[in-house]
């Protein structure tokens, strides 16, 4: 399976796929602000890639629930001196994970190859056209709400069968936007808009999201639903919980793995890889 980005392709079927999460946010729920500084945050994510990333996913607002929105302003004042600099050094895949239009503009601009987002490209209108105008590759989330109202959005009747008819859509409104088929990728949205019970059962029942043929992100890493279900409170307790989704999803077909710890992720989903006969 194919995935486009501007000038770049990836082959999802080679090997599982592993995206970094750079988080240049004072208030990300995980690395406690450790990527704020432009300079640090250049330096981890060359970690990264050293590591195994294949892709680098940088933010400049958390997505955590309850977090507060930050101007379109200040999102970029945090992750355009990040993109430039980290475009001087690397041809690895760069995504921008933001929701506002402006911000997805000026990171492309800047050398981003993937909009990254969380609202599925539905919250600002301009998205859709930001993305078929320059070609980047897109990764639409399913989420209800936002950071403040999404963990009291949890009704559903049929989650499976409602985050794929979610997808069916946004992948419609994508391509008649003009962005190209094999330019989408899907997230189910683990997490945002889910019960602990929700967010397993989507994991349990990934193999149905194959249907819809687009590659498949997980994000699952270190998140609150691991934490409740193994009663652990820190995120960073949470690195072998995290490495249980992580195989299992990659047995599932998830093809692009969204995670914190690299090196130890790309053993975990090379090997699970191995296992399945899908070659690291």
């Amino acid at each position: 399976m194919i995935f486009t980005a501007r000038d770049k392709t990836l082959d999802c079927s080679a090997r599982p796929l592993i995206m970094g999460i750079l988080n240049v946010t004072p208030d990300s729920f995980s690395e406690n602000g450790a990527n704020y500084q432009p300079d640090v945050a250049v330096a981890n994510a060359r970690r990264m890639i050293e590591q195994g990333a294949d892709l680098i996913d940088i933010g400049g607002e958390s997505s955590r629930p309850g977090a507060d929105t930050v101007a379109a302003a200040e999102e970029q004042a945090r992750v355009i001196p990040v993109i430039c600099e980290l475009r001087k050094s690397t041809d690895v895949l760069i995504s921008i994970d933001t929701y506002k239009a402006s911000t997805a503009a000026a990171a492309i601009a800047a050398g981003a190859d993937i909009i990254n987002d969380i609202s599925g490209f539905h919250r600002d209108p301009a998205m859709k056209q930001v993305a078929a105008e320059t070609g980047a590759g897109c990764i639409a989330m399913h989420m209800r709400g936002n950071s403040q109202t999404m963990q009291g959005l949890t009704d559903y009747a049929d989650i499976i069968e409602e985050v794929a008819s979610y997808f069916q859509e946004t992948i419609a409104m994508l391509t008649t936007a003009g962005v190209t088929n094999s330019a989408i990728m899907l997230d189910p949205g683990i997490g945002f808009a889910k019960t602990v019970a929700q967010n397993l059962l989507l994991l349990r029942e990934l193999r149905q999201f194959q249907r819809l043929n687009h590659p498949l992100l997980i994000g699952t890493s270190r998140k609150s639903f691991i934490g409740r279900t193994l009663q652990l409170d820190d995120p960073t307790d949470r690195i072998w919980g995290t490495a249980a989704t992580m195989a299992w999803s990659v047995a599932c077909g998830a093809q692009v793995l969204r995670v914190h710890d690299i090196a130890e992720m790309r053993q975990v989903c090379d090997m699970t890889a191995a296992i399945t006969g899908a070659q690291p």
